[in-house]
């Protein structure tokens, strides 16, 4: 492998976790803000990510800039592959973030009452940042990093995800019940709720990504 080409994936790598660190950080501010009832928080988890789709596409140009520029071979290319679906993914999950963040915001000032979610929502939102941090460490540390060990601990937090997720939505039926002069607004809720639950599904499709690019086989077999 060459200088250059480990020079070029050097920098797209560092791109990703650039890209990684600004979701993770406007993740984690959501959450303090929903804890906190805070507007001006949400606002600016929203702004940290108003430029992803941009970052987005300067890392999938410079990685067609490496196809073209350095022939790849076999190994090579399928990490090139690997790393331009897992952009896609990355800036899905920051998307979605950034929509909690917006919708989310208004919920928490609405007539719904979201206390007695509350406990599940952090929950699984703490879920979906554990799942996101894991990702983001396994990028800048690419030489500690254990696929197996860190593939095996994403698939227990999409997992865990999944089923805090099927106990909100068994809470808010019940609350859609109680209250149906709020069900629209409840419903709201629980399609904002799954944002974060699709993030931790999102996360799951960059590790099979990670894996796939470390090991090769068919990107199916990771799913």
């Amino acid at each position: 492998m060459s200088t250059k080409y480990d020079t070029k994936i050097g920098s797209i790598r560092e791109m990703m976790s650039t890209l990684l660190r600004e979701i993770s950080e406007a993740n984690k501010m959501s959450l303090d803000a929903f804890i906190s009832k805070d507007q001006e928080m949400f606002k600016e988890a929203q702004r940290k990510l108003a430029n992803i789709t941009a970052q987005g596409d300067s890392i999938d140009n410079e990685i067609i800039k490496t196809f073209a520029l350095y022939g790849p071979e076999a190994r090579e290319l399928r990490s090139l592959v690997a790393y331009l679906k897992m952009t896609n993914e990355i800036i899905r999950i920051g998307e979605g973030v950034k929509k909690y963040a917006r919708r989310m915001r208004e919920h928490v000032h609405s007539e719904c009452n979201l206390e007695p979610l509350s406990g599940t929502i952090i929950q699984l939102h703490k879920s979906t940042i554990t799942a996101l941090d894991s990702i983001l460490k396994c990028f800048t540390q690419e030489d500690d990093c254990n696929i197996n060990d860190f593939y095996t601990k994403i698939m227990v937090e999409e997992s865990k995800n999944d089923d805090l997720f099927s106990i909100l939505e068994k809470e808010i039926m019940g609350l859609i019940i109680d209250e149906r002069e709020l069900s629209i607004e409840y419903v709201n809720v629980l399609g904002t709720l799954r944002r974060l639950e699709r993030s931790c599904d999102r996360s799951l499709n960059v590790a099979n990504l990670m894996m796939y690019a470390q090991k090769g086989g068919e990107i199916s077999i990771y799913s």
